[in-house]
């Protein structure tokens, strides 16, 4: 009779632990121009290289080369070089305010500002994005007040969530930012749904789901796919692979598929991977998807491969998980030098030119700053009143929380 051999489980086991030598060689990056660009209306399973490949336009030299290349003027760059930069600058204040015991909590962009900041400019006024924590960059590049950013950062009495929020967790319908939520992939299965309803309406607009690496491992993440693809919703669900998860490892959470964005292939979903911090393969890739989606041929998936230069928050310390010297290993570089670089080589920018605008935007973040801190920090001036507790919950206020609202003097 034949021995059974026993089972054994799988567990993944990171590249590299404290102290390692820093390890990318798992990030194949494709030749800049070398992942063709496909038609919009492609069926997925003709695409499916693309979901193993990484899109990328900037080559080493810093010029614009292949078929995603040619679609922002200097203009268009420089204007996403400077909301770069600014919400750089803006993450180095808000850092710094944090350890000044202005705020409470904050959480850095740093290494990732092309993903966002590019992606909202391929989008139209009226669409929404669902997203995460750390995209910011939404906001800055449609032109959302820094102060009001700040106000709610500091919680005064000027916060326009009036306190109901953590700091860095923004909300603004005008801007197409919904409510982030801090339960982890919620906003994945609300960005399909509202896509849905969108085409239910017969309207125009569409929605973009955000989510980070870490965060696929959640059951709603797939909840979501499986509606997306089975009813075709008008939306690009976006995944953000910065190299590391807070909390679930990314072996577990990518598991044997190898890459994120071939999650999207079982789905019949079409799925991209993109260079996260080449500004103009972000746009490029972007603007495919959304036109699939304005066009009713569906959903796309889409993930970023950037780096998380700094700390998972203010409450992280990155040292006790990851190599001090990996960030300078990351081999898809910095996307603001990248972006400078690119528009060096075309003669509509310089060295020079850069420092201005470094010492420019500096002194529109710090006056912004000003402004806020006029109104309050959370240890000093104005706070949001009480009574903001008991407003806007409910469309008839219930007698039990009237009751409640007088007995607190309000």
């Amino acid at each position: 009779m034949n021995e059974v051999p026993s089972l054994s489980l799988h567990v993944p086991e990171p590249a590299v632990r404290p102290g390692g030598q820093p390890d990318f060689s798992n990030v194949k990056i494709a030749k800049a121009g070398a992942v063709p660009r496909p038609e919009v209306d492609v069926a997925p399973e003709e695409i499916r290289d693309l979901a193993y490949s990484i899109i990328r336009v900037l080559n080493r030299d810093g010029e614009a080369v292949g078929p995603w290349a040619g679609l922002l003027s200097d203009e268009e760059l420089l204007t996403g070089l400077r909301n770069m930069m600014k919400l750089r600058a803006f993450d180095a204040r808000m850092l710094m305010a944090q350890r000044q015991g202005k705020t409470s909590f904050y959480m850095q962009h740093l290494g990732e500002e092309a993903v966002s900041s590019a992606f909202r400019k391929a989008l139209n006024k009226g669409d929404m994005n669902f997203p995460t924590y750390r995209q910011a960059g939404l906001l800055i590049a449609d032109d959302y007040p820094m102060v009001e950013m700040m106000n709610q950062i500091y919680s005064n009495e000027a916060d326009p969530l009036r306190g109901r929020q953590l700091p860095i967790m923004y909300s603004s319908k005008d801007h197409g930012f919904f409510t982030i939520s801090g339960n982890l992939a919620t906003q994945y299965v609300q960005a399909v749904g509202w896509a849905m309803a969108s085409a239910i309406k017969n309207d125009s607009k569409i929605a973009a789901a955000w989510i980070g690496d870490g965060s696929t491992a959640e059951s709603d993440f797939h909840s979501a796919l499986v509606f997306a693809s089975t009813y075709k919703a008008p939306v690009i669900l976006n995944i953000v692979n910065n190299q590391w998860a807070i909390s679930t490892f990314q072996g577990i959470a990518r598991g044997g598929s190898g890459t994120f964005a071939a999650r999207g292939l079982g789905f019949g979903i079409p799925a991209l991977r993109v260079d996260g911090n080449d500004y103009l393969a972000v746009y490029a890739v972007a603007k495919w998807a959304a036109e699939r989606a304005r066009r009713n041929l569906g959903p796309t998936l889409i993930e970023y491969v950037t780096y998380r230069v700094g700390a998972h928050s203010t409450s992280d310390d990155p040292s006790a998980y990851r190599p001090k010297t990996e960030s300078e290993a990351w081999p898809l570089g910095d996307p603001v030098l990248r972006l400078k670089k690119h528009l060096i080589v075309r003669g509509a920018w310089s060295e020079e030119r850069h420092a201005q605008a470094e010492a420019e935007i500096l002194d529109e973040v710090i006056e912004a700053q000003k402004q806020a801190e006029s109104h309050g920090t959370l240890h000093a001036g104005g706070k949001p009143s009480v009574r903001d507790i008991f407003e806007g919950v409910y469309a008839e206020m219930p007698p039990h929380i009237r009751r409640q609202r007088q007995k607190a003097g309000y």
